[in-house]
């Protein structure tokens, strides 16, 4: 009996041994060409149409593909072709005569951006494609019994694909000026496109006729048009450089009217069926499993047009091992599997077991990965380099700022003599909250303090005495030196606030910032904020709602104090300036200026800006344009980023660059190193289950003994 049971507990034993035993992923996928990364936000919306945070871009730009791309590799950022070729630009002035590149922006009337669309492109196999046997879509006028089974466009048995158009970008254009559709560059793109707004009109008044689908090839956007299959051409008013490195965006995609009006249909939008869960595209990459609070796949496009990796970049490339692909058809992945991890232990320990192929730098591994030296430079770890592991480095384009509702009568003042207070309160809490010791404490030093929104090495940000803001800092010994707290506390006085209290009434003042959980009302953060409020007197309170609860007071102005940033679309200062632009007020306009900050001589230069090109005349305006946010405070400067990034030895081709978003197909992975390295560093420890065998078996043995005995007297009873 006893060896019977040990010989049960060993065969099970070695039948579990067949595998790492902590191996998250499963059997099937060992041995596989496969990406492993996680997510820890959960993607909001995947339509191109309004998609515009971080935590979708990484999903979003494997899948579609915008006309223009950047060159992976190239510092300063260069522009490539995409899923067009670069567009041929003309300017005319208001008589329509044919203009010099060179020419002045006040004369130029119209810019006509006239685009040509790589032929041979096929979209990914998709049931929106599928035909019958005469031709005829497959799965419109779906029926209710029809969608009983489908939780997915994989359930879906039949596909098709059919060659990229220039239709389906024009398409796409339109769909920004959709009833229904909320799109956050809407406004911003009117401005030089203003037939959206007409276009707006007439569907909204087709929207009330028609409940369901609307066809959009029905309407003209005029402004927009085909030229014929392989070009379209777009006319903006005047002359709007930047327009370009928008066509580096998902916002310019093409989206295929057949994909629109298969997820159009009746019954779809309650099974997630839809744009916005489902991506469509002609990119690397198609979204094959979409479960955003555990695990997004993407799996790679059959019909992807086989993009070619870079044979040059900046120097330094070639050393560091990024031209050694040079030529060979993409991508190199043939599945990136995204594991949502809600906590940042779980997801460091997965990585340092080979289970996550690369990893962030958080607060909380800053010490166990990388070390400082003497001179403040960052090195890896004894135990990261031994493990074979790289890190990266490389200070993002990105700011995170606390702004300031100016709509709020409080921080924006609502009569002449308010606003001048709620100035000096703005600049009162800027001097106070110490962003140095933020970075500090909860980047680890992962940042640079910020002085105004441009990121340093984009045009317009000044370095030394120059770049500093004077109403936050001082020039001491070389560097900036952050103003004292008896400064803030003067201009709180001068706001009508002496010690935190209203000189009339006496009563406290109350900051209110509003958040969502996992944002500044994490706890930590939140009592150091209440510290800095505190020193000066001023209460601090957290209203921290859901997503959705934020973006409505957001939208409505009902915010006081928010924690926001900005990662720069495009290597611009106009994309960082124009956060603040009257134009993008976030409650007037729907735009992007969220602290709904309005200053007549700042928008009067911003326009005048932003159609320049780089020079001394365009830093002399951005100098202005600097010193008049510094003097207004509409927000509260905070850190421009360091990334910082780990990645394992068998990972190649990954290079640190915000702005070049679809990355994954550059990456490759050595899938025989990352097994033998997941194999010695998962070796399970057998000893004490060896121990607890003994101990069990010792702990049955005599129980069985009593049996046996109790069994053979029984016996001999019987016999007698």
């Amino acid at each position: 009996m006893i060896r019977r049971l040990g010989t049960f507990l060993l065969v099970a034993f070695l039948t579990a041994c067949g595998g790492a035993w902590n191996d998250p992923y499963p059997a099937a996928e060992r041995g596989r060409n496969i990406l492993y990364t996680a997510f820890t936000e959960r993607p909001k919306h995947l339509d191109p149409v309004q998609s515009y945070s971080e935590d979708e871009a990484v999903f979003l730009y494997q899948i579609v593909e915008p006309p223009l791309e950047y060159h992976y590799l190239r510092r300063p950022y260069q522009l490539r072709s995409g899923s067009a070729e670069l567009p041929t630009v003309r300017r005319y002035d208001a008589e329509g005569r044919l203009l010099a590149d060179d020419a002045p922006a006040e004369r130029v009337a119209t810019s006509v951006y006239e685009i040509r669309v790589l032929p041979g492109i096929l979209y990914q196999p998709h049931p929106a494609f599928a035909r019958r046997p005469d031709g005829s879509p497959r799965y419109l006028d779906l029926r209710p019994a029809d969608l009983a089974a489908v939780r997915g466009v994989g359930d879906f048995a039949e596909t098709g694909t059919r060659e990229l158009e220039a239709a389906d970008f024009v398409y796409q254009i339109k769909r920004l000026a959709h009833p229904r559709l909320h799109s956050p560059i809407f406004e911003l793109i009117a401005e030089y496109l203003p037939g959206l707004k007409a276009l707006q009109t007439q569907l909204a008044e087709a929207a009330k006729q028609e409940p369901g689908w609307l066809d959009l090839t029905r309407f003209e956007l005029p402004g927009v048009e085909v030229v014929d299959r392989h070009t379209y051409r777009i006319t903006l008013q005047g002359s709007y450089p930047q327009f370009i490195y928008w066509l580096t965006m998902p916002f310019f995609s093409p989206v295929p009217p057949e994909a629109d009006r298969f997820f159009g249909q009746p019954g779809m939008a309650e099974r997630n069926l839809t744009l916005d869960w489902w991506p469509v595209g002609t990119g690397p990459y198609m979204l094959v499993e979409n479960n955003p609070n555990a695990r997004m796949v993407l799996a790679r496009n059959p019909h992807y047009r086989g993009d070619a990796y870079p044979c040059d970049g900046e120097p330094g490339d070639a050393e560091a091992g990024l031209l050694a692909d040079c030529g060979k058809a993409l991508p190199f992945i043939e599945r990136v599997v995204f594991t949502r991890e809600r906590e940042g232990i779980p997801y460091w320990n997965k990585f340092l077991q080979g289970y996550y192929d690369a990893s962030g730098v958080s607060s909380d591994n800053f010490d166990q990965a990388v070390s400082l030296t003497s001179q403040g430079e960052v090195t890896l770890s004894d135990d990261m380099t031994e493990r074979g592991i790289r890190l990266l480095t490389s200070v993002s384009p990105s700011i995170f700022y606390l702004g300031f509702n100016m709509l709020d009568p409080l921080v924006g003042g609502d009569t002449a003599e308010g606003k001048e207070k709620a100035r000096k309160l703005r600049q009162a809490i800027s001097i106070a909250l110490d962003m140095e010791e933020f970075v500090s404490i909860f980047l680890n030093g992962r940042g640079v303090t910020a002085m105004h929104p441009i990121p340093p090495g984009l045009f317009g940000a000044r370095e030394g005495e120059a770049g500093i803001n004077p109403v936050v800092y001082e020039w001491r010994d070389g560097r900036p030196a952050r103003r004292g707290k008896d400064v803030a506390r003067r201009l709180l006085a001068e706001a009508g606030w002496p010690n935190g209290r209203n000189a009339q009434t006496g009563e406290a003042l109350i900051i209110n910032l509003d958040t969502t959980p996992g944002g500044l009302g994490d706890k930590a953060r939140s009592d150091w904020l209440a510290k800095q409020f505190r020193d000066l007197g001023v209460q601090f309170v957290v209203r921290a709602t859901d997503w959705n609860r934020f973006q409505e007071k957001m939208r409505t102005g009902n915010a006081q104090l928010f924690f926001m940033g900005w990662n720069a679309d495009y290597p611009d200062p106009e994309n960082l300036l124009f956060l603040l632009h009257g134009a993008q007020g976030k409650v007037k306009y729907s735009g992007q200026n969220a602290a709904n900050y309005h200053n007549d001589e700042y928008d009067r230069l911003f326009e005048q800006m932003k159609t320049m090109p780089d020079g001394p005349a365009r830093q002399a305006i951005i100098d202005r344009m600097v010193a008049i946010l510094q003097h207004d405070a509409p927000w509260a400067f905070g850190f421009h980023p360091k990334a910082y990034s780990l990645q394992h030895g068998w990972v190649y081709n990954r290079k640190p660059g915000v702005i070049v978003r679809g990355t994954l197909k550059y990456q490759r992975v050595d899938v025989a190193a990352r097994e033998a390295a997941r194999a010695a560093w998962n070796r399970p420890v057998l000893w004490p289950i060896a121990v607890v065998l003994a101990l069990l078996a010792a702990m049955v043995a005599p129980a069985v003994a009593h049996w046996r005995r109790h069994e053979r007297a029984t016996a001999a009873e019987v016999q007698r």
